[in-house]
């Protein structure tokens, strides 16, 4: 029996189900990050462990995620490194088309500063920038996530232990904070920590999983 379009869009439209949920968009945010099992995706994003296998069944039959057994734990991972292009494609057509998000990006990053030196750096110029070894470059997520991959080249001081390594940092020299994602804090924080402390600061636009979306490598 011949298999009709609107089949092929019904079964498509599973993608879309299992993306229509914030809290899915957040699980699948922290799998950028590193392989996880479901009690620290649970911790991460808020959920009991019970809501969050659930959330995480719904994106494995979708084909988002998949897990292996490690022992009595599942550890989930992202499919493929397509789902990360996905996640980057719906935010910049969310940023560009819906108002909400503009006025939520806002509110979420309403108290930097918008002088020169907090003035996000493009990937462009971030990846020229090292070619010419003019910046040092920081990864200011939890350590485990550094551990797990990390831009080349960055060293790792996260957000909440900055504030005791600023005498191994360069004041001579300009400084990249980048985190997770867009919507990520902590590159905030770490750039509005180190200017209040007299360092040159600025930040990656953007964070490691648009990084890994556009194709360039990680270091371990």
């Amino acid at each position: 029996m011949p298999v009709s379009r609107q089949e092929l869009f019904d079964v498509l439209s599973q993608v879309g189900r299992a993306l229509g949920s914030g809290h899915r968009l957040a699980l699948l945010e922290h799998l950028a990050q590193k392989h996880a099992p479901v009690e620290e995706l649970a911790g991460a994003s808020g959920l009991s462990i019970a809501n969050a296998s659930q959330h995480l069944q719904h994106l494995r039959r979708a084909g988002l995620v998949t897990a292996r057994r490690d022992g009595r734990q599942m550890v989930y991972r992202l499919t493929d490194e397509r789902i990360l292009r996905l996640l980057t494609l719906m935010q910049e057509v969310a940023e560009t088309h819906i108002a909400e998000m503009e006025r939520l990006m806002g509110r979420l990053f309403d108290d930097d500063d918008a002088g020169e030196t907090l003035e996000p750096m493009t990937r462009a110029q971030l990846q020229r920038a090292l070619e010419q070894g003019e910046v040092t470059l920081l990864d200011v997520r939890p350590r485990e996530e550094y551990r797990a991959g990390h831009l080349p080249g960055a060293l790792n001081a996260p957000v909440v232990e900055l504030e005791t390594m600023l005498s191994a940092l360069p004041r001579d020299r300009e400084i990249v904070a980048y985190c997770r994602g867009v919507y990520c804090i902590f590159s905030h924080d770490a750039a509005r920590l180190l200017r209040e402390r007299g360092f040159q600061v600025r930040r990656y636009q953007a964070g490691i999983m648009e990084w890994r979306a556009a194709g360039l490598p990680l270091a371990e």
